[in-house]
């Protein structure tokens, strides 16, 4: 019996001993392997634990607004941001070229850097404009298998393709939070928000009507860039004179002849008339729409005859190269030209597309958060990387682009850049339809097909036949 009540009393104390341990929190309970979701809430945990395991972190996942009073039910104390412990982030785009791909990659430096454990996928489709990657994105959306986060123009593309489906979140308290609501322009917010909830975070914006050109063929040939469609015509007469390709297109990505188009109908409207064609479907029945067809027809007359086969960058690359002399594209072409070694105002030069100087064409690229995303926490960390000085400042110097927010830091942009930064500040604004911001996906396709046509068959009547029909899948 002694030994008996000697074995029971030991027991005795050994259990309470363990008791009181795990009262002092000295043997927590394991973490969950994943956060919970949160519902509003972003993705990764503070940078800082709270002081005291009793107060709730101010960004925590959703849990109740009081503390659990049980250890058994408070979150493990986090010494680094929660995306830290692990998981992916799986980022679809199709930035694959010099300058955008260069820019990519410097946010993904920032971001692991603030989310170390994290692996990022990088699902890039290749295609200027989205050509392809658009596809295969409707296809993973439609099948419930979304990415994490996707790269989709803010405008018409982001609102009337995802966000009235009901495939995006709200984004809205995360745009609180960080204070973009003060520090982007009035404009984008409105193209990024519907019924009142924001739901993309643009990264950046570029301009779509630029006319790029080789310096040393114009200083050769005593050639001044042209500022109007007289002047285009007029400098492509000489430059054909002289045995040089007056006008790089490409063809192979299928956006660009819509790209050059686009421009034109910017000259020959004006900025209002021009916001009127996506908005009126009987605007396309104006006179001017056939003015324009017969500019671009003639304006392709001097271009290069092997476009069909050349992609965007193919023909910007030859305007580096010599063999022509312009092109008319996105300010994404002098992250390309940069990320060829090429120097702004030395190697290249530019000026706003013929016709439409004092008219900035705009677009911005822009990221948000699907609904069913499988890693969202990781994918909320990624648009505050987004949204952030730090990361648009990393990002648009290597992509071409200016900062979607109004407090960059203007000495790490070249000058091109603050030349794009101070044009868009005083310009008049016109949103780009091949890009998303003045149409919905519909329309932008069949307006596109109509293009791709006339790239290769350059037949006025039918193109105008073609882009009446398309009018019919306008909005409003």
């Amino acid at each position: 019996m002694d030994r008996r009540k000697t074995w029971l009393f030991a027991i005795t104390i050994l259990a309470a001993l363990s008791l009181l341990v795990a009262a002092c929190g000295g043997a927590a309970p394991p973490a969950p392997t994943e956060a919970p979701a949160p519902t509003e809430a972003p993705a990764s945990a503070p940078t800082e634990a709270p002081a005291e395991p009793t107060e709730a972190p101010t960004e925590a996942p959703a849990e109740p607004t009081e503390a659990p009073t049980e250890p058994t039910e408070a979150p493990a104390e986090a010494t680094e941001p929660a995306a830290s412990a692990g998981g992916q982030l799986e980022i679809f785009s199709w930035w694959t070229n010099p300058g955008e791909a260069d820019g990519l990659a410097a946010l993904f430096d920032i971001y692991q850097q603030q989310n170390p454990g994290v692996e990022i996928i990088n699902a890039t489709v290749s295609g200027g404009a989205g050509t392809n990657a658009k596809t295969v994105l409707v296809t993973r959306m439609q099948g419930g298998d979304p990415p994490d986060s996707f790269q989709v123009h803010a405008g018409q593309e982001l609102i009337g393709t995802w966000v009235v489906a009901d495939k995006m979140e709200p984004i809205t308290e995360l745009f609180e939070e960080e204070g973009w609501n003060e520090v982007m322009p009035q404009t984008l917010l409105d193209q990024i928000t519907y019924n009142g909830e924001i739901y993309s975070v643009p990264v950046n914006i570029h301009r779509s009507n630029v006319l790029w050109y080789n310096k040393q063929i114009f200083e050769e040939n005593n050639l001044e860039p042209p500022t109007t469609i007289d002047e285009f015509f007029q400098v492509a007469e000489a430059l054909q004179a002289a045995g040089v390709t007056p006008l790089a297109v490409g063809g192979k990505d299928k956006f660009e002849t819509p790209h050059l188009f686009e421009s034109v109908l910017l000259a020959t409207f004006g900025p209002d008339d021009y916001a009127q064609l996506f908005q009126d479907p009987a605007m396309w029945e104006d006179p001017r729409v056939q003015e324009a067809a017969e500019t671009a027809q003639r304006m392709l007359e001097y271009a290069n005859e092997d476009r069909a086969s050349l992609s965007w960058a193919d023909a910007a690359q030859t305007v580096l190269d010599g063999k022509a002399a312009m092109t008319i594209m996105g300010d994404w072409a002098e992250g390309y030209f940069l990320g060829k070694g090429a120097v702004p105002n030395e190697d290249f030069g530019w000026v706003a597309a013929p016709g439409t100087d004092g008219v900035f064409m705009w677009l911005s690229d822009s990221f948000g958060l699907p609904v069913g995303a499988p890693n969202r926490d990781n994918a909320v960390a990624w648009l505050r990387v987004l949204g952030s000085r730090e990361g648009q400042d990393a990002f648009n110097p290597k992509k071409g682009s200016i900062p979607a927010r109004t407090d960059p830091d203007l000495s790490l942009y070249d000058e091109y850049l603050q030349w794009s930064i101070e044009q868009f500040a005083s310009n008049a604004l016109a949103p780009s339809v091949v890009h998303g911001a003045a149409a919905n996906e519909a329309y932008m396709s069949a307006y596109g097909n109509a293009l791709n046509v006339f790239a290769a068959d350059l037949d006025v009547d039918s193109l105008l036949q073609s882009l009446l029909d398309a009018s019919a899948d306008l909005q409003g």
